[in-house]
């Protein structure tokens, strides 16, 4: 059984939409937050995996040029 957001449905049957439509549209609504969700999650695994690279690239031309100086 798909998750729905109860709250959509709710307004949707009130503003006069049949069950079937109401139902279905707060689960693609549902199923569409959840997706964001996980972006967001990858989102941030990167931002820390470019954040880790840059401190790696900086550490190394630091010590690149306090050798040479």
């Amino acid at each position: 059984m798909s998750t729905m957001i109860i709250e959509v449905y709710d307004a949707l049957k009130e503003a006069g939409a049949t069950e079937e439509k109401a139902r279905k549209a707060a689960e693609t609504l549902a199923n569409t937050d959840h997706r964001f969700s996980k972006i967001e999650v990858e989102l941030a695994v990167l931002k820390w995996m470019v954040g880790s690279v840059m401190l790696g690239m900086v550490t190394a031309l630091l010590k690149l040029f306090g050798a040479l100086a």
